[in-house]
């Protein structure tokens, strides 16, 4: 007797569900992506107790004979695949055949559908078919999944709290919900709406709808291509960051992905405009030949390969660090964001605090004038009645000191209003562009010191700079050995700070020791001038002559990102002349 034997479809179905249906969000995003590949323009999304107790999708979309509706449990039964080669050229989110069969191995699923005159009805509960019989007729789909993994008690135990489940779910319809801004979007819990979008087509007001009027209104549209890639979307000016990278929103033909590198291409575009632990804020939407990616990699479909990277990686930090450069806005004191994180109203059960909601509502309602969203129109127009500050015009300004605040800040004034400038944020990004200009130079000026300036090393440390001497060599120090592990400085570049040359010296030597065999010679400069340039500036607490003052103040205005310094803080905020007023109760409304 043969020890091998063939598993019947459904535990088959049900080891597939162990990948495909990890928790309440995994089913919602199954069916709203059978939604969106059907054709609807409508999807509504109602949960019961976060989708712990019941998920029903709603849409008005292309719907489904009777002998399809029954089809589409069978693994591997898809509409989107019918040979071969059709695996390089996918152009819908679902394609695999596996969702809905493994869905209801685990659960209840009860299907209304219709694609013409007569509907359809099917339960099947748990792999069995309990009902097939015909349903009043309704252009659409409505399918409901209740008793999720009623039968396998280990993943039902792991599931979590419906606080826990609403999140994850609410995540990910925002995230769809930006990727299709032509589709109306609606998800309620317990009847209470949670996210609604309007369907509008146009991506700013989708923003709007997600994150209010704090995130769209400091959002910069973008756009670029390369041969193979075309990207357009917005991202956030570095004054709104959050704290992880889950609004780091990269979607590639219509699907949403988790790529690492094109996160790291959106967060090395913001380097020095944004401290490491903060990200930010974008939704960048990517068209391209679907032979160029793989999404064949994980039955999620979230994971995906692409193809010449490089030239990707490229085109996006050039692109965002470009616009980043162009459009710098000085951040508004009586503007700054108010809130990271913003709950779901059916995580609220306190009376005051909804009607503390309902008043926010309300406000949002009146101040939505300020915004023109209406259909048609180019975004750019809403942008072009931003206070923006281009940087050609931040050269120009010129602000007079009045005064030094607390040791730290510098109080400036012109006909615009108020400024405070932290000394050392300013001094800091003066300093770095100093020292990034002279890393880049290709003639270096050098010097040599009166006595040789001895390093002494750790074995190891020292054998790191050994191989790095050509790289010395090249930033114009001529180093010598001197002893046991030691270096013996016979010339150094001029740039090095007087009376600080060895304890500079000391930090590029801690450089290159950090990177070690991960060398890039542009990362590498950066990093050498950010700590450089932070180390060498004058620091808070230190009183300083209003000729220094001035002189921070008039380089600052010329550094390539007067907006912040190296490690993304503010360098200058700004009190308007009608901010004062205001303050002060001189303007009123």
């Amino acid at each position: 007797m043969t020890k091998i034997k063939i598993m019947s479809e459904n535990l088959a179905n049900k080891i597939a569900a162990g990948e495909v249906v990890e928790k309440c969000a995994s089913v919602v995003k199954e069916l709203v992506e059978n939604s969106i590949d059907a054709g609807a323009s409508s999807i509504k999304i109602d949960l019961l107790e976060g989708g712990l107790k019941e998920i029903k999708v709603i849409d008005d979309g292309s719907g489904m004979e009777h002998d399809d509706a029954l089809l589409s449990f069978q693994r591997h039964a898809t509409s989107k695949l019918i040979k071969e080669d059709d695996l390089f050229f996918i152009n819908t989110l679902g394609f695999r055949g596996e969702a809905l069969p493994s869905i209801a191995s685990v659960a209840s699923v009860d299907l209304v559908t219709c694609s013409t005159n007569i509907g359809t009805h099917i339960n099947i509960t748990g792999g069995k078919l309990e009902i097939d019989e015909p349903a009043n007729a309704r252009r659409g789909t409505v399918i409901t999944v209740s008793k999720l993994f009623f039968n396998t008690p280990a993943r039902l135990k792991y599931l979590k709290s419906e606080q826990y489940e609403l999140a994850n779910t609410v995540s990910f319809i925002e995230k769809l919900a930006l990727s299709y801004p032509n589709i109306k979007f609606e998800l309620t819990n317990n009847s209470k709406t949670v996210v609604k979008t309007s369907g509008s087509d146009n991506l700013l007001k989708t923003i709007h709808e997600i994150y209010g009027l704090n995130v769209s209104s400091k959002m910069l549209p973008v756009k670029g291509s390369t041969d193979d890639y075309e990207m357009e979307g917005f991202i956030c000016k570095p004054e709104i960051l959050k704290s992880n990278r889950n609004h780091m929103i990269t979607i590639v033909n219509g699907r949403v992905v988790r790529n690492n590198d094109l996160n790291r291409a959106i967060n090395d575009a913001y380097y020095t405009y944004k401290p490491d632990i903060k990200f930010p804020i974008v939704v960048l939407r990517f068209e391209t030949d679907p032979t160029l990616i793989d999404v064949n990699i994980h039955p999620t479909k979230q994971d995906i390969k692409l193809s010449k990277v490089e030239e990707l990686y490229k085109m996006i930090v050039d692109t965002i660090k470009n616009k980043l450069y162009d459009e710098l806005l000085i951040p508004n004191a009586l503007k700054e964001e108010s809130a990271e994180i913003s709950l779901p109203r059916t995580m609220i059960k306190n009376e005051v605090v909804d009607n503390i909601v309902a008043a926010n509502e309300k406000k949002e309602e009146n101040i939505q004038t300020e915004l023109d969203f209406s259909v048609g129109e180019e975004e750019e127009d809403y942008h072009k009645t931003k206070d923006v500050i281009i940087n050609n015009e931040l050269k120009k300004l010129v602000l007079y000191p009045v005064g030094l605040a607390l040791g730290t800040y510098i109080i400036a004034q012109n006909e615009e209003g108020i400024y405070l400038i932290d000394q050392h944020a300013a001094q800091e990004r003066i300093n770095y562009d100093k020292y990034l200009k002279a890393l880049k130079e290709e003639k270096i000026t050098t010097i040599a010191p009166l006595f040789p300036i001895n390093i002494e090393l750790s074995a190891s440390d020292f054998l790191t700079i050994k191989e790095h001497m050509d790289l010395l060599s090249s930033m114009g120090f001529i180093v010598e050995e001197f002893g046991v592990n030691t270096l013996a400085i016979k010339e150094h570049p001029t740039w090095l700070k007087e009376g600080y040359e060895e304890e500079s010296i000391h930090k590029i030597f801690d450089s290159i020791i950090a990177i070690g065999n991960r060398f890039d010679r542009v990362k590498f400069n950066e990093h050498v001038a950010i700590t450089l340039a932070c180390k060498m500036s004058i620091k808070a607490n230190t009183r300083i002559s209003t000729e220094a003052q001035e002189e921070i103040l008039r380089e600052l205005v010329n550094t390539d990102n007067p907006y912040n310094c190296p490690h993304g803080r503010p360098t200058i905020i700004k009190f308007s002349i009608y901010d004062l007023e205001k303050m002060f109760k001189r303007a009123m409304n």
